[in-house]
Order: structure tokens, then C-alpha cells, then sequence
């Protein structure tokens, strides 16, 4: 169906990828994965035709539609939000705003008018022959949180979040045959997300999807393409059947390798020993021809990386933790809260999940004491010293200092080594940390603000979807540092695999106001649920 032909793409001295080859079959649903700045998303629009390789070609076959998930939610604001999903097939979306102006404004006494309209009708015909597209688009609409009311509101007055999921329902609509996907999960909450598996496991063409959450790619996948080394390695079956096999073959590789040391070591022995030995002197020289001949192999250099995130509290927390009372909060006619209640006890490691739009970010803004609520109360422990992550992290990230700079910024008495060694941790390097921090991308501006929480000792710690912009082994190792971590922990994210990983208690706000408080993990809070 699509080919990728000796694909190379260099930018300077540095190769991102070289010579790869591969063809993407009907059927399979490949998770394109790597670290950041792999090449992952310059892959995935040299497919699309968006850039240029820098050598190499790819080939589509004749008459197969492509969908590309877009990534300019601005591109549509005059659209109403069933114009910008019938967009994306241009071909029936022109013909049925001709008919309707033509029904509006034409002489149906002219000829030319009626046959006009008959053109159009066949247009219309061929691109949706059950007449259905409209029925199509709603369903596709009413999935992703947007009832029939608003269908025809225009795009201007949706937020970004909500945007995404139109450009969403755009590539999804015309069911194309070969669908490419750059982090389609972002801007997505947890029941969103479990709708658009199943959608994509009911896709018969070819999709390649670009994402970080390892529970969407272990549901939708079936085939992983490994970004590394400069190629594209792939291998059969999900993210954990990867893992497992990548493992598996670096084990492997080390144990070769590490047998050929040890053989080069004995023959370089002999040879030493006995080269000027007259009686050995033929079987030295046959052993230096096999050293000659023993192929060590190169030691490849993955882009991989794992940050060491690690948080160790300044003291034991005491009895008294948290306690929010009768919190309300309302914007203009909107009620986000009313009578509000939580009490948080020592070593609650809480998850805040719930649809977009439930007051998630607020209720955090709220308990960090950096929103005032129209009625109740916030009452923190003495013994509480907190640390936030808030949503805008890339927004408040910001400043010409460099990196160390900027988190001493938030306390003088931290000493630099310290800053440089929680840095380092983070995968900044020593040059790295020289950087701008305005010229550094979302998922380092993350980086920062999870290496400046390091360093703030906190023993409570409070994250608003920590995991946009970082990759999946960023994500694994903030997982397993909140396990780890011996103090407090409230949570938002939609990363079911991170929920997994530390969570003991399950808060979720639903759409009617109602408040379930689960005590205990989320494989736990889903049985009880379905």
C-alpha cells in the first residue's frame, strides 16, 4: 500500500535516519516509537508527502486515499464544527456548498443551473453513495464529547483541547486507507481515548500512529517500528512484546560481544607469550590471523535515554495533611464546585482523573491556594511543604538564563552542584545546561520543572498531566520515581499506564457533579466500575 524507499533525512552533519526501506502492508496498525528528537514526526511527514527527504522516495498506490491527523487547530476557525469534519473530503464538501448556494441563489429556468446541479448530485453520489455522511459526522461529533447543539457553532469558539478533537473527527471521517497519526491520544481524557481504540482497531487499511501512552499502544498495535540507531527496526506485536524482545536482543548482543572480548583476550595472550617461542611460532601466527579475523562489532549508541527521577521529601509528613471543605467555585453561569469535600491522609498517592472539562486544573489551582474559591476552605498541615506542576508548565517556563540559573531563581541556598547533578538526572548534559530556557522544546521545558521539583525536597507533590511532552521513558521512570516517593501525591493525567504505576486512591469528577472517592488502584476502581 505505501512504500518508503532508501528514506534518508539529514540536517547538517546529523543523520536522523539513513537508508531505510520498508513497506507498510494493508491490515496492520503500526506504533511508530523512539526518543524525543529520534525523528519520529519527520518520519511520519516525509509519508505524508508534508517534507522532502533528503534523499529516497516514498510510493503510495494508485487510487488510495491518505489521512493525515493535522496539527494546526487554527486552520478552520470560520468552519462550523460539521464543516471541518466534512472537510477533509474536499471533493464531496465543495459540491454540497455549491448545491446549497446554487438552491439558494439559482435561475432554475437556466439550463446551464439544473445541469450544473445534476453534476453536483453526482459528485455527491459518488463520494457518499448511502447518503450518509451527515449521519456519520454527528455520531463522530456526539463521541468525542460534542452534542447535536453545537454542530453548528463555529470552531473560533472552541478551546485548543477541543480543537484537536475536531481535527481528529476530520481524518477519522472519510475512513481512509492508509492513515498516519502524530500523538492522536494529546488533549484527550480517559474515556475519549478507550472510544478512539476501539474506532482504530476497526481500521482495515494500513495506520502508523506516533504515541507515548503505552496502554493505547498496547491496545491499538500490532506491529512496533523502533526509531533507533539512525533505522527503523521492526517487530511483531505491542509495546510490551517490544520491550520484552528489544531486552532480549540487547542481552544478547552484550553476551556476543562479551564472548569475542574474552576470545581476543586469550589470543592476544598467546601471541604475546609465545610469538618469539620457535617451537610455538606457527600457532602464533595462526592466532594472530584469527584475531585478525574476530569482528568485535561496534557498540551502538541508542538515542534512548532514562532520566533518574528521584524525589526525596525534607521531612516525614505528620498527621494532618490536607483538608478541603465545603469548596464551591463558578465562572459566569458555569458551576465547576459546589460544596466540594476532601481530606487527604498521610502516604495517599491520589489520581484525579475525569472528562475534560470537570474542573480538574481548577480543584489543583484551588488547593495550591493559587485560585480563591467563592465559598470553603483549604487547610494544609504545618508539617506540609509542597511542590506543584502545574498544566501551563511550558507557558510558565521561561526566561534568557540558563538552565541552573533559572531554578536557583526559586531559592538561593541551592547549591549549584546539586542543581547540575538533579539536571544531569534529567538528561541535561553538562553542555545542555548552558542552554536558553526559551529555547528549549515542551518536553525539556517539562524536564526542567521536574528537575526544579527535585530540588525542592517537597512532601507532597502535585502534577497537573506531567506527562505531555515526555516520551515513554520519561513517563516509565516518573512512574516508578511517585512509587518510590515516601510522601504525598495528587495526580491529574489520562496515562492509565502511569495512573497504574503509584496511584492508591481514585478520585473521579463526572459530568453531573458527582464525586466518586475510591480507595485503592485503578485496576481495582475499573472492576468495580464495569
Amino acid at each position: 500500500m505505501l512504500k518508503a524507499i532508501n528514506i534518508t533525512q539529514r540536517y547538517g552533519k546529523r543523520v536522523l535516519f539513513d537508508n531505510i526501506t520498508m513497506e507498510f502492508v494493508k491490515g496492520k496498525r503500526y506504533g511508530l516509537i523512539g526518543a524525543n528528537g529520534a525523528g519520529k514526526s519527520t518520519f511520519l511527514k516525509i509519508l505524508a508527502g508534508e517534507i522532502e527527504p533528503t534523499s529516497g522516495e516514498v510510493v503510495l498506490q494508485n487510487g488510495l486515499r491518505m489521512g493525515v491527523l493535522s496539527q494546526n487547530q487554527y486552520a478552520f476557525e470560520d468552519f462550523t464544527l460539521k464543516d471541518a469534519v466534512l472537510y477533509a473530503n474536499k471533493r464531496l464538501y465543495d459540491a454540497q456548498k455549491e448545491k446549497e448556494k446554487l438552491y439558494m441563489e439559482g435561475d432554475f429556468e437556466d439550463e446551464a443551473v439544473n445541469n450544473r446541479l445534476g453534476e453536483l448530485e453526482m459528485i455527491c453520489a459518488e463520494e457518499d453513495p448511502t447518503y450518509e455522511s451527515d449521519v456519520h459526522i454527528e455520531k463522530l461529533l456526539e463521541a468525542l464529547g460534542f452534542p447535536a447543539s453545537m454542530h453548528e457553532e463555529k470552531m473560533s469558539s472552541l478551546t485548543g483541547g477541543d480543537k484537536f478533537k475536531i481535527l481528529l473527527a476530520q481524518v477519522l471521517f472519510p475512513k481512509p486507507d492508509v492513515l498516519l497519526l502524530d500523538e492522536p491520544t494529546n488533549n484527550l481524557d480517559i474515556s475519549t481515548i478507550a472510544w478512539l481504540e476501539n474506532e482504530l482497531k476497526r481500521h482495515d487499511g494500513t495506520m502508523i500512529v506516533i504515541s507515548h501512552d503505552r496502554h493505547f499502544l498496547n491496545n491499538v498495535v500490532t506491529t512496533i517500528l523502533d526509531l533507533d540507531f539512525s533505522t527503523i527496526r521492526e517487530f511483531t506485536g505491542n509495546y510490551d512484546e517490544w520491550y520484552i524482545a528489544a531486552n532480549l536482543i540487547a542481552k544478547q548482543q552484550e553476551a556476543d560481544r562479551n564472548k569475542k572480548l574474552k576470545e581476543k583476550e586469550q589470543l592476544e595472550n598467546f601471541i604475546r607469550r609465545f610469538s618469539a617461542n620457535a617451537s610455538k611460532a606457527k600457532q602464533a601466527t595462526s592466532r594472530q590471523k584469527q584475531l585478525e579475523k574476530l569482528d568485535l562489532g561496534k557498540i551502538q549508541v541508542s538515542s534512548r535515554r532514562d532520566p533518574s527521577i528521584m524525589f526525596k521529601p525534607c521531612r516525614e509528613i505528620g498527621k494532618e495533611v490536607l483538608k478541603v471543605e465545603g469548596v464551591s467555585k463558578s465562572y459566569d453561569d458555569l458551576k465547576v464546585f459546589e460544596d466540594f469535600n476532601l481530606k487527604v491522609e498521610k502516604g495517599e498517592k491520589i489520581a484525579l482523573i475525569g472528562t475534560n472539562g470537570m474542573g480538574k486544573t481548577t480543584l489543583l489551582e484551588i488547593i495550591t491556594q493559587n485560585l480563591v474559591p467563592d465559598s470553603g476552605s483549604v487547610d494544609w498541615g504545618d508539617t506540609v511543604f509542597r511542590s506543584y506542576f502545574p498544566q501551563n508548565t511550558t507557558d510558565i517556563v521561561k526566561g534568557e538564563m540558563n538552565l541552573y540559573t533559572w531554578i536557583q531563581g526559586h531559592d538561593a541556598k541551592w547549591h549549584i552542584d546539586e542543581i547540575r547533578k538533579c539536571l544531569g538526572r534529567m538528561l541535561f548534559t553538562g553542555e545542555d545546561q548552558e542552554k536558553s530556557v526559551d529555547a528549549l522544546s515542551g518536553g525539556e521545558k517539562h524536564r526542567l520543572m521536574m528537575s526544579k521539583m527535585m530540588m525542592d525536597s517537597a512532601n507532597f507533590l502535585i502534577f497537573d498531566e506531567p506527562d505531555n511532552h515526555l516520551d515513554l521513558e520519561a513517563i516509565v521512570a516518573l512512574g516508578e520515581a511517585l512509587y518510590n516517593y515516601e510522601g504525598n501525591v495528587i495526580c491529574v493525567t489520562h496515562d492509565r499506564e502511569l495512573i497504574d504505576s503509584f496511584a492508591n486512591r481514585i478520585i473521579e469528577l463526572k459530568p453531573d457533579g458527582e464525586v466518586v472517592d475510591f480507595h485503592g488502584n485503578y485496576e481495582e476502581y475499573i472492576e468495580q466500575n464495569n
